[in-house]
């Protein structure tokens, strides 16, 4: 009952505070109050009750005369998780049904609600897993959303809608010989290096994190980087840096990197994390649109905050807090720190722009910009990332979607290009 609680409490925080699921595990006390199964159990209800949001709300409102009042958010949550917990994680319907409804009479912000849930989760139990296996593609994402990458992607956008709605792989980069750390730690190696682990789990205990020889960083967000090339003794800027596994990458490669973050506490996880695995860089916390260093550098890698849409499969609750202005907003200042690289780069040195968005105007729209201005491109080849040809658009810029490797589970949107200053 306590998790499920927490879960509620969560998923309130998520869907009607406007919090991001990762600052509401940290700040919950509910959550925070659990341990081990229970606390997993809590984490994994919340993040399957965001997955499939759009389904089950539309599973719901086959067994609701009229919605829940607006103000019943507990009630509403909690339903909601019942929901969840019957049609994703299988959990038998006397335990879904009889403990859901024994949350909901423990809490006063609920208990009002208590026979309505227990008759409307009967009929779930009974009917649900029909109703949403009927369902068309992108119902469990934001409508606006999916209208969006069904303009850009077309038929795709099916497919990537489908491929959110699994649980991702444990993707790891490993300092040297990833066939080794495979076999070690079960997994397999991923066609363009990165170790890959069918299930998540707790990280902290897997062979080889005491030791720094890995560092959790989804396949996609593995590629940038690369895309640099031999970085071996160069000076190399790694702007908006933190948590940091791009400066681990250039770091473990030989790269003499400077970080760059403006966020206290992020920067302090990158410094957590460049203990762990042994590695070095000069960390300096600053606005990335302001920093000016003494000298310019041999490369640059521009990792820019973005709506992040790419990422939906580790982060559902991101489709339910972004905005279509969003998009906007953050296009715009995209586009000032690509043209803020230009005095921070030698003459003819590379520029790695890299977002984990699926919206073109966070990508292909900034680079067409930044071509128009002070910089040409270089284009990238599928022998860079392993040799993956559908990666590669075009124009020679990187695009990875969910949808890629449907066989092995996927990996995260990414978007990268190469730039040059003219």
């Amino acid at each position: 009952m306590n998790a499920r609680r927490a879960a509620a409490d969560l998923l309130v925080a998520v869907m009607d505070d406007g919090r991001s699921l990762d600052d509401a595990l940290s700040a919950t006390p509910s959550f925070n109050a659990l341990e081990g199964r229970d606390r997993a159990f809590a984490r994994a209800l919340t993040t399957a009750g965001l997955r499939r949001m759009g389904g089950l709300n539309a599973v719901l409102s086959r067994f609701l005369d009229r919605p829940l009042p607006e103000s019943a958010h507990h009630a509403r949550a909690l339903l909601h998780l019942g929901a969840a917990q019957l049609l994703v994680l299988g959990t038998p319907a006397h335990a879904a049904v009889g403990e859901t409804v024994e949350t909901a009479n423990a809490m006063r912000e609920a208990r009002g609600f208590a026979k309505l849930m227990n008759a409307v989760l009967r009929k779930v139990a009974r009917d649900g897993a029909a109703l949403l296996e009927a369902l068309p593609a992108g119902t469990d994402l934001p409508p606006w959303l999916f209208a969006r990458w069904r303009a850009v992607y077309g038929e795709r956008a099916s497919d990537i809608a489908a491929a959110l709605l699994s649980e991702p792989p444990l993707d790891l980069s490993v300092k040297e010989d990833p066939q080794q750390w495979a076999e070690t730690l079960g997994g397999s190696v991923t066609p363009t290096g990165s170790v890959r682990l069918p299930a998540a789990g707790g990280v902290e205990t897997l062979a080889g994190f005491d030791l720094g020889a890995w560092w959790v960083q989804d396949a996609a967000a593995a590629l940038p980087e690369r895309l640099l090339g031999d970085v071996r003794g160069k000076r190399v800027l790694d702007l908006c840096a933190a948590p940091g596994g791009k400066t681990l990458q250039l770091a473990a490669a030989g790269a003499r990197v400077t970080a760059v973050d403006k966020t206290p506490a992020r920067l302090e996880r990158l410094r957590q994390n460049l203990r762990r695995t042994n590695l070095d860089a000069e960390i300096v916390c600053a606005d990335a649109l302001t920093f000016r260093p003494a000298e310019p550098f041999d490369a640059i890698l521009l990792d820019a905050p973005c709506t992040s849409t790419g990422t939906l499969r580790r982060h559902p609750d991101v489709a339910w807090l972004r905005r279509p202005s969003d998009i906007r907003t953050l296009a715009d200042l995209q586009n000032r720190l690509v043209s803020a690289c230009a005095p921070l780069l030698k003459p003819g040195a590379p520029l790695v722009y890299a977002v984990c968005s699926l919206e073109p105007e966070e990508g292909e729209d900034v680079v067409d910009a930044a071509l128009a201005s002070s910089w040409q491109r270089s284009s990238i080849s599928a022998a860079e990332v392993g040799g993956c040809a559908e990666f590669i658009t075009r124009d020679g810029a990187l695009r990875t979607l969910p949808s890629h490797w449907p066989k092995i589970g996927g990996l995260d949107g990414f978007f990268a290009a190469r730039l040059v200053r003219a």
